[in-house]
């Protein structure tokens, strides 16, 4: 049970395979001191995206795509989101993380109307897998809508002795991070006729689409996905990966699994976790991912990793 035709990813303005890996870093620059400052630019607009062929749905979007932006920042930078409102709603960006009571993109604190501009400021703590969404209300629209994405803070090693291995493995840029397979991956669905029911269900916005398009994997190569769960109208989405188990670290705020040697994990919305496995004693092949609720898996949330002895 596919959908037939493709997705026009051009038109889109985004390409779900290339949003696996496309994270979003900012610029940087040196605090008087001597600390980094990472600044990011999110401009939110409205935007017709196709979400399955011949399929379009009016969405809200950060930067023109849903989800949007995957930030990434390390742990203890000082961050500023420099967010501009060209939509046609009164919308914020509400973080995930610490930060003050002024900064939490709420009404009253962050909520820009169309036309503005705010600019949130706050330190990148604590490390782990998170995310960041619009907080105007109704908030059930605005999310549904399209406007959330990923906000990955990375662990500083130098804060983590005991298990700095482990958080260089996770420090975006270093040579033990480019040993690792790392995706992003935000469980969304579209009620297409809002009724306030699901029409479509998808990792990265559309249906199917890396069951058209599955995703490579170097058997010789560890795996860790960032898993965020989005998903409007339904109050628990699921990941099951097929012939293999793996470890689960609950929204990523430790070094060490909350979950050790399992092969599906529930999150309910908002909740997020950091996925580690491998393929190494597999025979290459296609081997399926989806959640295991049936209607999700059928109506376009499902797909396939192809292993590989190696990746070019």
């Amino acid at each position: 049970m596919l959908t037939v035709g493709e997705v026009d990813s051009a038109r889109n303005g985004f390409d779900p395979a290339k949003m696996l890996t496309d994270w979003d870093v900012g610029t940087t620059s040196v605090l008087p001191d001597g600390g980094t400052l990472r600044t990011f630019e999110v401009v939110a607009e409205d935007k017709d995206i196709e979400i399955a062929p011949g399929v379009m749905f009016p969405a809200w979007t950060y930067n023109g795509r849903v989800p949007g932006p995957a930030l990434r920042a390390t742990e203890g930078e000082r961050l500023r989101i420099v967010f501009k409102n060209y939509g046609s709603h009164p919308h914020s960006m509400h973080f995930h993380g610490i930060h003050a009571a002024r900064m939490d993109g709420v009404p009253g604190a962050g909520l820009v109307n169309p036309g503005e501009e705010f600019v949130y400021e706050f330190d990148a703590k604590p490390f782990g897998c998170h995310l960041y969404h619009c907080h105007a209300l109704p908030l059930k629209r605005h999310i549904h809508k399209g406007m959330y994405g990923a906000f990955v803070i990375d662990p500083d090693p130098a804060r983590h002795p005991d298990q700095a291995d482990v958080a260089r493995s996770r420090l975006y840029g270093t040579p033990e991070n480019a040993q690792w397979q790392e995706f992003v991956m935000v469980m969304n669905a579209f009620d297409t006729n809002f009724d306030g029911e699901n029409e479509f269900y998808a990792v990265n916005t559309v249906a199917h689409t890396y069951m058209n398009s599955p995703i490579r994997i170097a058997k010789t190569r560890p795996v860790r996905i960032y898993l965020i769960n989005v998903v409007e109208f339904d109050p628990i989405n699921s990941f099951h990966l097929h012939a293999n188990f793996f470890d689960y670290f609950d929204q990523g705020t430790t070094l060490t699994p909350t979950l050790k040697t399992v092969d599906l994990i529930t999150q309910c919305q908002a909740q997020r976790g950091i996925l580690e496995f491998s393929f190494a004693e597999h025979e290459a092949g296609l081997y399926m991912f989806h959640p295991h609720q049936s209607e999700f898996t059928e109506l376009g949330w499902v797909g396939m990793f192809d292993v590989v002895e190696d990746v070019a």
